[in-house]
């Protein structure tokens, strides 16, 4: 099967996790970083490779580089349209990149202006490639601006942005801590996912469905604790567990990823009993550059290592699509695209 071929829908892909080692080097080199770990493009892809980190906290320490070079509005723009490129190239033909604008602060750019870059550099990237996207902004869980995060949020819909996220380390973040965020964007008829399950129990992903009001969660596989597993197959389901299948509520898991910050072999990743007992599960890269993946990378683990077949990859296709904050009209356009693109 020629995985690399088939179209793709990414969901879940951090801007600041997806950079081009040499674009790091050549960035801190024009805004004046010195802080970064290697000084070759090779050196930094080795450095970056959070494979062997085991915990979440661990992992998102390389993201101290990353951000410092993200400060300009040019900057920015640059790493955005390298990512849409990036992206096509990797058969993508719908994204959702996520950031947190109050990250590229620091040198004097407003929020508003951090997404402005970015929609100068994907609307580049589709002009040139023609694939399409939409931003999803992230305020951190562990900072107190999340209101102000939200508002920049519904205020930059002209930009494309087409959700909300609360991001950042899990464990003792709850996401309810923001729940006059989450209620904006709510009240503004604006998609809403939060990272939830990814390194703390369901507790942290009941908060977001029932007390945030969240339509997708980042990562999700906690649900498995809910959930009684024999022979690696799901045969009874909790409560919550049951809420989440029968509703639907779509789990936009990384598999590379989530084996990074838990340490869990791939063949252990509950992706796949999750999607064989009918969950709306999803497969998405999180951080290319951390995680040295891509999407023809995560599907064909999935295939080799978990045994999805075409079909299967096709079905999770179609749940991210179904699944994505796009237009219905984007949605139409592409439903055939992918159709077409996974017919033998």
């Amino acid at each position: 099967m020629d995985i690399a071929s088939l179209p793709k829908v990414l969901l879940h892909d951090h801007l600041d996790g997806g950079l081009r080692p040499t674009t790091i080097l050549e960035l801190a080199e024009e805004v004046g970083y010195g802080g970064l770990p290697a000084d070759t493009a090779e050196g930094l892809e080795e450095w970056f490779d959070q494979g062997t980190s085991g915990s979440l906290p661990r992992y998102l320490e390389a993201f101290t580089h990353t951000v410092a070079v993200l400060q300009t509005a040019p900057a920015i723009e640059r790493v955005a349209y390298e990512c849409g490129v990036d992206l096509h190239a990797d058969g993508v033909v719908y994204f959702e990149s996520r950031y947190a604008p109050s990250l590229s602060t620091e040198a004097g750019l407003s929020r508003r202006e951090v997404l402005e870059a970015m929609a100068a550099g994907f609307r580049r990237a589709e002009q040139e490639t023609g694939v399409l996207w939409g931003i999803i902004v992230d305020a951190m869980r562990q900072d107190t601006d999340s209101v102000e995060v939200a508002q920049v949020a519904i205020d930059s819909r002209d930009l494309g942005v087409v959700a909300f996220d609360l991001a950042g380390p899990e464990a003792g973040f709850p996401p309810d801590d923001h729940l006059e965020a989450c209620r904006m964007i709510r009240e503004a008829n604006m998609g809403l996912t939060i990272h939830a399950g990814e390194a703390d129990g369901p507790d942290s992903m009941w908060r977001a469905i029932q007390r945030c009001g969240a339509h997708r969660l980042g990562h999700g596989g906690a649900i498995l604790v809910d959930c009684m597993v024999e022979e690696d197959a799901v045969i009874a389901l909790g409560s919550l567990a049951t809420y989440v299948r029968d509703f639907r509520v779509a789990l936009e898991m990384c598999p590379y990823s989530n084996t990074h910050t838990s340490g869990r072999a791939l063949a252990r990743h509950p992706i796949r009993p999750l999607h064989d007992a009918g969950f709306n599960v999803t497969v998405n890269t999180d951080n290319r550059l951390m995680s040295r993946t891509s999407m023809t990378k995560e599907m064909t683990a999935l295939h080799e290592v978990l045994g999805f077949t075409r079909r299967d990859l096709e079905r999770l296709t179609m749940r991210a699509l179904k699944a994505s904050f796009s237009s219905q009209g984007v949605k139409d356009r592409l439903y055939r695209v992918i159709k077409d693109g996974f017919a033998e």
